[in-house]
């Protein structure tokens, strides 16, 4: 069958040709790309000629494009714009997919062609630091996907990263479904009462959707809910934080505890099958931390003061509410308190961030002033729905420097959360400039309605377009160092510095306005925000550092141990314990059963990313005020240095570079309260 990923797209920039793409067209196509590709390998490994960078490295990089096409496609849709027939071919080739790395990544003979390259780097004094660092990288990974193993090895590793690739797969569809099913049906609008119109209006939008009549709550990705800080029925806000925590652990088809249980004792028997005490310690090998021992010195370092703090905010919390706060209070009684103190609360703050104006006025001018680059929208370029919204993005002198892509709205067939992925990947190699989607779950207003944001979705939307910045503006030679493919350690580091520009003054000043009015955020909320930097750090820090240390205890595990675990809640609640964590009314950000970060996203043992990250954010941070800000002189610094090098330079040695030492602790714990 012919397919639209057969040649490489003639539409701008290569966007996929979204229009022309089938379901029936991605069984073939993978096919075609599996065999194209291992045919690629097998005439690389089979090669006569001495083994050289040209001949191995480089032939290397060039192969796989129709693989690389199809798969772009695919599991952009599978995230964002799924069906059951889509998540049942995702189920079907993922396990093709594994077996194919493997055999590349395995394969005895490609291994020794690598390893004779770097044998030989001192002979080449014409190859670049990028192409050095190529070697380098393939060979570790190669190193640690197994390749020194005997044949019986590679066959048991082979056979457990198959499964592992079903587990993931279906721990996402349970999540997925279970998420949709649990999603509180609303029947009494009283019920609702705390709720502006527009969130009314997506709630019965989402009703409308299901042919149900009132009002459906559907649930974000983490725990809890946007809405719980609004919401006066302490009997609905129970029902919904119940019905987050439930999922993936409710004794029905979506149950995710065997599949868990299994991902966990698989990965600590490849871990073994490696040479390593668990699965921490072969993540932590490849990533700036080095080693599990690192990681717990930060996060165990952090919990004695953050847990106190959300204690004291408790007891804060519930003498302004006059009861005992649970789990489902907390947030409620997080926005009265800073109403009191700031008066900034998010139902005061919202009509001032309307969605398309934040985009514009917010998170383009703000990359804008700081990179000189300017966004267009494209209405004649479509996306994979039609509520995808295609921008042209060009740099100060006009030269074309990718496409971005933003899909606002939550609906049933995406996942939960947000991200960034590509779309193409840039590469001067391959001639290819970068194409990189955004993914939020804003609930979307009934038509006419406008979509206006809360803080946090601010926020998620600065964050998730400093990942689409690290895409953007990356210029490297090979595709295995595009944009955001760093170290997962350092991955968020750029998106964490870009959220910044959400209350700096004149960004602020610049979108924060009145979707009816156009009148600007008075002063004194401009003043609360201000304020309130550091308000409810306790709690924040606390819900992420459980779900980090949650991650880091099933992932240090021998495979003997592993194998001894069969509940999860217990182990969960052992595991918090411990950590010294486990703080009445703040449950992890992230619970087992949907962490799917952890489960099924790529963020295995690597959770603690986020904040080990941000000691290099908090840095930044501090530079960037020492240095004029939102400027283009500040701005050109952190791009050149920082986001320019995609992969291509060791990260710690690019931030080295950009800020003339190694990041320092002190600017974190004084931004979380925990000094």
């Amino acid at each position: 069958m012919d397919t639209p990923f057969d040649q490489p797209s003639t539409l701008p920039y290569a966007l996929p040709p979204f229009d022309d793409v089938r379901l029936e067209h991605f069984r073939p196509a993978f096919d075609a790309g599996i065999a194209e590709q291992r045919a690629e390998v097998e005439a690389i490994a089979t090669d006569p000629g001495a083994p050289s960078f040209e001949n191995t490295l480089v032939a290397l990089e060039r192969s796989g494009q129709l693989l690389i096409r199809v798969s772009h496609v695919f599991f952009t849709l599978s995230s964002a714009d799924s069906t059951p027939e889509l998540h049942d071919l995702e189920a079907e080739v993922s396990p093709l997919l594994a077996a194919h790395r493997d055999a590349i990544t395995l394969d005895t003979r490609l291994y020794a062609r690598v390893d004779a390259v770097r044998s030989s780097l001192a002979d080449r004094a014409d190859l670049s630091d990028e192409d050095r660092r190529l070697v380098e990288r393939v060979h570790t990974e190669m190193t640690l996907a197994g390749a020194g193993l005997d044949d019986g090895g590679k066959e048991r590793l082979t056979a457990i990263n198959q499964e592992l690739s079903t587990l993931t797969t279906t721990f996402e569809r349970n999540l997925l479904e279970d998420t949709k099913d649990l999603a509180v049906h609303v029947t009494d609008e009283q019920e609702l009462a705390g709720l502006d119109d527009g969130a009314k209006s997506a709630a019965a939008a989402a009703a409308q959707d299901r042919g149900l009549d009132g009002w459906l709550v559907t649930l974000p990705l983490y725990t809890g809910h946007p809405w719980l800080a609004s919401l006066t029925d302490r009997g609905l806000r129970e029902r919904i934080m119940r019905a987050s925590l439930s999922r993936g652990r409710r004794g029905n088809a979506h149950d995710n505890r065997d599949v868990l249980l299994r991902i966990v004792r698989l990965r600590a028997e490849r871990a073994e099958l490696l040479g390593f005490p668990n699965h921490a310690a072969v993540v932590t090998a490849d990533e700036t931390a080095g080693t599990p021992e690192a990681v717990d010195g930060l996060l165990s370092s952090l919990v004695p003061a953050a847990a106190a703090n959300a204690e004291d905010e408790r007891a804060v919390r519930s003498r302004t509410v006059g009861f005992d706060v649970e789990a489902w209070d907390w947030a409620f009684a997080t926005e009265v308190l800073r109403g009191e103190q700031f008066a900034a609360d998010s139902s005061a703050l919202r009509p001032y961030f309307e969605a398309d104006r934040v985009l514009h006025d917010g998170v383009f001018h703000a990359a804008g002033a700081l990179y000189g680059l300017t966004f267009t929208e494209r209405p004649d370029l479509h996306g994979y729905n039609d509520e995808v919204r295609v921008f042209e993005v060009r740099g100060d002198s006009g030269e074309e420097v990718g496409l971005y892509l933003l899909d606002l709205y939550t609906r049933d067939g995406k996942r939960g959360g947000a991200w960034m992925n590509p779309v193409v990947e840039q590469s001067h190699l391959l001639g290819t400039l970068p194409v990189v989607v955004n993914n939020l779950n804003v609930a979307k207003p009934a038509p006419g309605s406008p979509t206006l944001l809360i803080q946090d979705e601010v926020e998620t939307l600065f964050h998730e377009f400093g990942h689409a910045l690290h895409g953007l503006i990356a210029r490297t030679t090979y595709p295995r160092f595009s944009g955001t493919n760093v170290e997962r350690d350092f991955v968020e580091f750029p998106s964490q510095v870009n959220e910044m520009w959400v209350t700096w003054p004149s960004v602020l000043a610049n979108y924060a306005k009145h979707h009816e009015t156009g009148e600007p955020l008075p002063p004194e909320l401009v003043l609360g925000l201000s304020d309130s930097a550091g308000f409810n750090e306790g709690f924040s820090t606390t819900e992420y550092l459980a779900a980090a240390l949650l991650d880091q205890a099933w992932h240090r595990l021998a495979a003997a141990e592993a194998a001894e675990v069969t509940d999860v809640e217990a182990f969960e609640r052992q595991a918090l314990a411990s950590a010294g964590i486990d703080v009445a009314a703040v449950p992890p950000r992230y619970s087992s059963t949907y962490f799917a970060h952890t489960f099924s996203g790529g963020y295995d043992a690597g959770y603690y990313g986020y904040i080990w990250s941000e000691v290099l954010d908090a840095d930044t941070v501090e530079w960037f005020r020492e240095h004029g800000g939102l400027s283009r002189q500040a701005g050109q610094r952190f791009a050149s240095l920082v986001l320019g090098v995609g992969g291509a330079q060791d990260p710690l040695e690019a931030y080295r570079a950009f800020r003339g030492r190694d990041a320092e602790v002190g600017p974190l714990l004084r931004r979380r309260g925990l000094e």
